[in-house]
């Protein structure tokens, strides 16, 4: 038996690394320190996975060689007039940087899951800009917490055990010298632990937090109440946040998805620059898949655009709403898709994944997803973090190494090599 530890956990943007792991005959035996989650997936990953490529002949996905299945997407890409590649929030930034690579190749849209979660909140920090900083600061200075339409109770178990209100930090003590805000529509895991419990009406955001500019700026509020709370809760809440010492605010998708979107990321970051006329305050999202902050670091530093970007026209071309997947697929535009780690069949509008149907799929992912199930050609991958090394990137933009634990059954690549065969390929088939 192999003792691993300081292993990063490859499930949530809270990306743990603190978790231990035993292996016995290339298996996972035991896990430490990891969350119900993290658990699952290290003990269960090599579940009722893919071990062999497919590709769809007459109607049914039957087994192929790997080379077979290269040289049918590389074609198929080749002859493609205006493909979309999609996914990436379960990959390496390696990956990441190939995939951009086979993109310009061959023209294509490439997206990642940004654009249908934190895709407005991420058009509000281009706007006005974000004041942020690391979790480590947030666990050793913040002494006051909000979570804004986010349940890391659920979603993030470990983020109030090792980041925000319960770890004891150089300057805070733990849960004691820290209050907890939560503003949500509903009372959820997270909000039943709160000091001061916000119940907004949905689609308010915006009004809520331009009270708060107002009252920030010593202005009268004229109506009882805001948003459905009580006018008195909101001056509570804003002199709260001005007396603080340190506060953060993390936000999720109950305000990026919501009426108002990118407005309500403008108006949150611009609130935040007007508390730290008083005080010292940040905001930051709190990201779902484990490397959906990567995507968006790569493809920004290769491409100068976080996601939904277009490279057809021979240069990147970002316009969210026109650019950006669930719009293409709706509006019917493009002839191909190639998925890398997601499943957009199952998240995507109905709309949107009837066209998805209508030309060539192809996905390559480690296990049968629902996408997989309707792909004419798959090609499974290895796990990154369990079976296979890169770089991925937390929630706060700090960029950590994933480590390889196990052997991927034979024959099995991590997507990083996959994209670059597909994309050796293409250059040949291109005459490049």
């Amino acid at each position: 038996m192999k003792e691993y530890r300081d292993i990063l956990c490859p499930v949530c943007g809270c990306l743990c690394d603190d978790i231990e792991v035993n292996v016995e005959n290339n298996s996972i035996v035991k896990v430490q320190n990891a969350c119900a989650m993290g658990a699952s997936k290290f003990l269960n990953f090599s579940k009722e996975r893919l071990k062999n490529p497919l590709m769809r002949k007459n109607g049914e996905l039957v087994p192929c060689s790997l080379n077979e299945a290269i040289d049918h997407i590389s074609r198929a890409l080749v002859k493609a007039e205006f493909p979309v590649i999609y996914g990436f929030a379960l990959s390496s930034c390696e990956a990441i940087k190939v995939g951009i690579e086979l993109a310009e190749e061959i023209g294509a849209v490439i997206d990642n899951q940004t654009t249908v979660c934190h895709g407005p909140g991420v058009q509000g920090l281009q706007d006005i800009g974000q004041v942020s900083c690391t979790l480590g600061e947030v666990k050793h200075r913040a002494d006051l917490i909000i979570y804004w339409g986010s349940n890391p109770q659920d979603a993030h178990p470990r983020h109030f055990e090792r980041y925000s209100l319960l770890p004891e930090g150089r300057f805070r003590g733990g849960k004691k010298d820290r209050k907890l805000v939560v503003v949500d529509v509903r009372k959820t895991a997270t909000a039943r632990m709160a000091d001061f419990y916000i119940r907004i009406e949905q689609g308010k955001d915006f009004e809520l937090i331009s009270a708060l500019r107002a009252l920030l700026r010593f202005e009268d509020i004229e109506q009882e109440q805001v948003a459905g709370i009580p006018k008195e809760k909101v001056e509570e809440l804003a002199e709260m946040m001005r007396s603080c010492e340190y506060g953060v605010i993390f936000f999720g998708q109950g305000l990026t998805q919501t009426i108002g979107k990118d407005r309500n990321g403008d108006n949150l970051f611009a609130l935040v620059r007007d508390l730290n006329k008083f005080t010292k305050f940040l905001v930051m999202p709190i990201r779902g898949h484990y490397n959906v902050t990567g995507s968006n670091e790569v493809l920004t530093w290769q491409t100068g655009f976080p996601f939904g970007v277009d490279l057809s026209k021979g240069y990147p071309w970002y316009n969210p709403g026109d650019t950006t997947v669930v719009d293409i697929f709706r509006r019917g535009e493009n002839d191909l898709t190639l998925v890398v780690g997601s499943d957009p069949l199952a998240h995507l509008p109905r709309r949107a994944t009837m066209h998805i149907l209508e030309h060539p799929l192809f996905t390559i992912d480690p296990s049968m997803s629902l996408t997989a199930m309707a792909s004419n050609v798959v090609i499974p991958s290895a796990f990154y973090g369990l079976e296979a090394e890169g770089t991925a990137y937390r929630m706060d933009g700090v960029a950590l190494p994933l480590k390889k634990i196990v052997e991927p059954p034979e024959g099995i690549l991590p997507d990083e090599e996959i994209l670059r065969r597909i994309l050796e390929k293409v250059k040949e088939i291109r005459g490049k």
